[in-house]
């Protein structure tokens, strides 16, 4: 596929390197596509741009920006090249604020997530939720002693989350697909629960597994 990707983050340019891996064609945008240099120099097949440049490469766009700059990256990507697509969102809606007790703080209320806040306002475009539970570092292939983890995804479109399952596959994780995208309300707090380990005791590397019959 053609993937572009919005950010220039350890998140974005993670998955940025693993879609290329995996043989996507890929464009890396930015507001400031400077700031990727390095990342192309590693990665001479793909390419950077701007938000939009990018937006408008992919088949498939992922939001990989801080949470509280995905709105004003959206529309910076423009909604004419979002249309119609799928976009995996892998942000999560956290506070510019320091966590309690390793808890982090959300901006967002727990009755209706982030994702569907964007999904409300950029209605074109069929967004699945995804990435957003296991750092930059597991996003790609994870080695771990339980086997494949879990990632836990939502979105309205059945298309878009296949799409989006097919990509999972590739990168080495089992799909649980939870609903449509007010499953998100759910989903997104697992970024804190991810994180309590790493800030209470520095343990970062695990991932999550559901299991059953």
């Amino acid at each position: 596929m053609k993937v572009g990707v919005l950010g220039s983050g350890d998140v974005a340019k993670t998955l940025a390197s693993g879609l290329l891996k995996h043989g996507h064609e890929v464009t890396i945008g930015s507001r400031t596509p400077e700031k990727l240099a390095e990342w192309a120099t590693a990665n001479p097949k793909g390419a950077t741009g701007t938000f939009a440049a990018a937006a408008a490469f992919g088949e498939l766009v992922v939001l990989a920006v801080k949470g509280k700059a995905a709105s004003s990256a959206l529309r910076a990507a423009g909604a004419n090249n979002l249309a119609g697509k799928t976009v995996v969102d892998a942000t999560n809606p956290i506070e510019d604020a320091p966590p309690e007790d390793g808890v982090l703080k959300f901006f967002s209320n727990i009755n209706e997530s982030h994702m569907e806040q964007l999904q409300q306002e950029f209605s074109g475009a069929h967004f699945v939720k995804a990435f957003n539970s296991v750092g930059a570092a597991l996003m790609v292939n994870p080695k771990l002693d339980g086997g494949k983890p879990t990632m836990f995804i939502c979105g309205n479109d059945a298309g878009a989350k296949k799409q989006v399952s097919e990509v999972l596959d590739q990168f080495g994780w089992e799909t649980a697909d939870m609903g449509g995208a007010a499953a998100a309300r759910a989903i997104e707090p697992l970024c804190m629960l991810w994180c309590i380990p790493g800030f209470l005791r520095n343990e970062w590397a695990h991932a999550f597994k559901l299991l059953g019959k």
